[in-house]
């Protein structure tokens, strides 16, 4: 399929990726705490017919240097304007902390259609790097949404890495641990999947290593079962954190973090969601 890409600098640093002859079907998708712009998974999803807009939610011009207080408003934006260029069915693609950004654009904006969360999280975190003040410390909500902060869970300062050094670490432990010393906040933080009248597709690897997707993933499906909702969960026990689709280059090896799991488990989990991801963005639910 021809398809047709365009470089975008407003109002946030991004690519449109569509087919040539265009397409009804729009994808905001959006990298983690990488902060790239998903180029690739963006061809990916244009070849299979699709328009799809991958931004720059922070770090770039005129935004928060980290993950601190961003406004949802980002993501709602993006969605407009893949209406604007004729979409009709919309779905937003997420992996790690910007699948917390697509469950939370779902809550709050009911044009989305799709949510596909990758290694998701079943509640709002707090910061991962500088807000616009440069500070780090004390921590605050990853999000806003006009202009007030959501409630979120504080990363307890205190844990340490089971084994020490200078080589890349394991920090899911970093997150469990978190849970259990801010239990009281974890209620005000849950992300109201309920709420969202989306189709719901989670994809979890069961040997994460950055923080505990699978269980999130569970916690996302049980809820939306309890009222009846739309949700798929794709797990492979063996994955990591860092889903690979067909056609998809390997991740590459981290100095800082271990993401857990294997190129190959990372591909099959891919490969056994891809098929259903094309489907519910397609709406065959």
């Amino acid at each position: 399929m021809v398809v047709i890409e365009r470089e975008l600098t407003e109002p946030w640093e991004g690519v449109l990726v569509a087919p040539a002859c265009g397409s009804g079907i729009g994808v905001v998708v959006l990298a983690g705490s990488s902060g790239r712009i998903e180029r690739e998974r963006a061809r990916i999803l244009a070849q299979q017919g699709m328009t799809a807009l991958s931004i720059r939610w922070f770090g770039g011009p005129g935004q928060a240097p980290g993950i601190c207080e961003v406004p949802l408003e980002t993501f709602t934006a993006a969605v407009g304007f893949l209406r604007a260029n004729g979409a009709e069915r919309i779905g937003v693609l997420g992996s790690s902390k910007g699948a917390e950004a697509a469950l939370l654009t779902a809550v709050h904006d009911p044009r989305v259609d799709v949510v596909i969360a990758l290694s998701p999280t079943s509640r709002v975190w707090c910061n991962v790097g500088p807000g616009r003040d440069g500070a780090q410390r004390p921590y605050r909500s990853s999000w806003t949404w006009r202009e007030q902060a959501l409630p979120f869970v504080p990363l307890d300062d205190s844990w340490t890495p089971a084994k020490p050094g200078s080589g890349p670490v394991a920090i899911r432990g970093w997150y469990e641990r978190s849970e259990l010393t801010f239990a009281h906040l974890l209620t005000p933080a849950e992300i109201a999947v309920e709420q969202a009248r989306v189709d719901l597709l989670l994809v979890a690897g069961g040997d994460d290593a950055m923080w505990p997707s699978l269980p999130f993933a569970e916690q996302l499906a049980g809820r939306r079962r309890l009222v009846g909702a739309p949700v798929r969960l794709i797990v492979r026990h063996d994955a990591g954190h860092r889903t690979r689709f067909p056609g998809e280059s390997a991740a590459s090896a981290s100095p800082q973090f271990l993401y857990g799991g294997t190129p190959e488990a990372d591909a099959a989990l891919g490969a056994a969601a891809w098929p259903h991801i094309l489907n519910s963005l397609r709406g065959g639910g």
